[in-house]
Formats: C-alpha cells, sequence, structure tokens
C-alpha cells in the first residue's frame, strides 16, 4: 500500500492546463483520492498554477467549473481563467538574459533548453500571473499546504529552484508563479532574493526527479508537453511534435531514475487526440474548449491504463 504520494504537474500553457485539469479530476476519481492530500505538490510553469490552487484547497472540480464558465465558479480561478496573454508574444527585446540556459541544455542532453539560452528578453506582461498567485497566497504570502514547490530556472545557471521547498530562496505565491511561467522569448526574467529566473519547463517540463529523495513511495506524473513513445503529426504539428520528443526525453530519464530508486510512477500524457484537439500553439485560447472536450473523451482512458502500466 502507498503510504506516501507525490504529484508532479508539467508545463503546458493555457491548453495544458485545462487538459491537466480533467486528468487531475480523472485520477482522482480513479483512485478514490483527494489531489490536495498530495504529500508533496511540484508544478512547474501552468503546472505551477495548477498546483498553487491545489496547494491553497481549490478542488479538480473547482478548475473545471472555472473553465466551464459554472455559475457560482470559485472567483479567483474563474478571473484568473477569463485574463490571457494572447496566442503569441510581443516582439521581444535585443537582449539575452538567459544563457545559463544554454549550459543546462548541454550538460543535461537537451537541446532545447539549449536553444531556449539564445531567446532575446521577452515583454510578455506577468502581471495575470502575480495577482492569481497573491490572491491565492495565505497571510504568509504562501498557500497552506506544507510541501508546495513552483519550479524555476535560474537565468545565470540554469540550476532548477523549487520555491516554497527547503532551502529555497523566500518568495511570494506570486512571484513564484510568474518566475516558474516567465518562459524565454516571451516573458522576461523574474527577479528573486537578487537572482533572476525563467520557466522551470526550459529546463525540465516536470521536473519529477526533485522528488529523489523525498520521502515518497509512489509519484503521479500529469505532463501535458509529453507524450511516452511520441505522437505522430503532420504539417506544422510536426514542429510541436518536435520539442515535445525532446521534453519526453528529458521526463523518460527522470522517471527511469525514480523507478531505480524504488518510486511507483503513474505517468499520465495526452495521446494523438487530444493533441489534435491542441493544435501546435498551446496558447491558443480559442482551442480551450475542444481541448476539454477531447480530454473528457479521452483521458480516463489514458489514466486507466497509466494505473496498470505503473511500475517501481
Amino acid at each position: 500500500m502507498t503510504h506516501r504520494r507525490a504529484l508532479a504537474i508539467g508545463c503546458g500553457g493555457t491548453l495544458g492546463f485545462a487538459w491537466t485539469a480533467v486528468a487531475l479530476r480523472a485520477l482522482e476519481k480513479a483512485l478514490g483520492w483527494d489531489a490536495r492530500t498530495a504529500d508533496v505538490l511540484v508544478g512547474t510553469s501552468a503546472g505551477s498554477e495548477l498546483v498553487a490552487a491545489l496547494g491553497s484547497g481549490r478542488t479538480p472540480q473547482d478548475l473545471l467549473d472555472a473553465l466551464d464558465g459554472t455559475p457560482g465558479a470559485d472567483p479567483v480561478l474563474a478571473s484568473h481563467v477569463a485574463t490571457h496573454p494572447g496566442k503569441v508574444p510581443p516582439l521581444p527585446a535585443p537582449a539575452l538574459p538567459a544563457l545559463g540556459l544554454v549550459r543546462a541544455g548541454v550538460s543535461g542532453r537537451s537541446p532545447y533548453s539549449a536553444l531556449a539560452g539564445l531567446l532575446p528578453r521577452g515583454r510578455g506582461d506577468a502581471g495575470w500571473l502575480r495577482t492569481y498567485g497573491d490572491a491565492l497566497a495565505g497571510p504568509g504570502g504562501w498557500v497552506g499546504h506544507p510541501a508546495t514547490w513552483l519550479v524555476a530556472a535560474d537565468a545565470a545557471t540554469g540550476e532548477r529552484v523549487a520555491f516554497g521547498s527547503a532551502g529555497a530562496p523566500a518568495a511570494t505565491l506570486g512571484a513564484a508563479v510568474a518566475a516558474s511561467w516567465a518562459i524565454p522569448g516571451w516573458f522576461p526574467p523574474v527577479e528573486i532574493a537578487g537572482r533572476r529566473y525563467v520557466d522551470g519547463g526550459a529546463v525540465s517540463s516536470v521536473s519529477a526527479d526533485l522528488l529523489l529523495g523525498q520521502a515518497v513511495d509512489e509519484v503521479v506524473v500529469v505532463a501535458p508537453m509529453t507524450t511516452e513513445g511520441g505522437a505522430p503529426a503532420r504539417g506544422v504539428d510536426g514542429v510541436e511534435r518536435l520539442l515535445r520528443s525532446q521534453m519526453t526525453a528529458v521526463l523518460d530519464r527522470e522517471i527511469a531514475r525514480l523507478r531505480e530508486a524504488g518510486v511507483r510512477v503513474i505517468r499520465v500524457e495526452p495521446g494523438p487526440a487530444e493533441l489534435a484537439a491542441m493544435g501546435p500553439n498551446f496558447m491558443d485560447l480559442g482551442r480551450r474548449e475542444a481541448t476539454l472536450a477531447a480530454a473528457r473523451r479521452h483521458v480516463p482512458g489514458r489514466v486507466a491504463a497509466a494505473l496498470e502500466g505503473a511500475t517501481a
């Protein structure tokens, strides 16, 4: 019997957020489990938005009610999902603020990380993320869950930092969400405690390996930007699949390390049907309803398969 379970949610933009909300509710039903009770909550980029909500006491159903526009939905969540930064970034500034990712990409065998380090300084406004995090936070500036980790990457070194974990710099929830979401080339780095941070997904889509050494028996991985074994694509979708394949390779290595350490891993990812609904741009708000519909049709089966195939 599992005694301690962690939940790690990966990056995925607007559409990954929606798909993951469905996946979390499906996991709760299949496991007879309240996702808020995970012993450790780890989130990266869009995953940081989701674990911040769970850590504050919101449920996956609360997230779905907000996404569906259900009357009486949680006002913080409803306001957040009604705000969007647009489907394409503004023209970036002529500066290279995250060169440390190049080193991280080379050492971690991650070409996409190295390329992310060469992207110019983004000019996007992360105010909506700060507002959201601050609205979720309790009096101490963080959520009530004792182990809610939001992963960002140090722009100068590429080192991942899980805000909220022991030894991490102190940060407000709003700043941590903004840092975890600071997509290179789209948003500028976020300064926390004298260091500048960018999207943790630029180094690892999930950072499940940060749970190595933690007292957990099982890790539930929900990863909208990876697909084990790959997924077919045509046309411009092929560009998205190239990035997906690289992120999948990094997650494959992380999960292998967890399993070698005796940790059971439940891995839930989208398949071809959901990816077809999402299209190549995970920031395309116009595809959110189609993404939710496809997820509701296909994710329960993916969860069932993930549970059947889970191993340590």
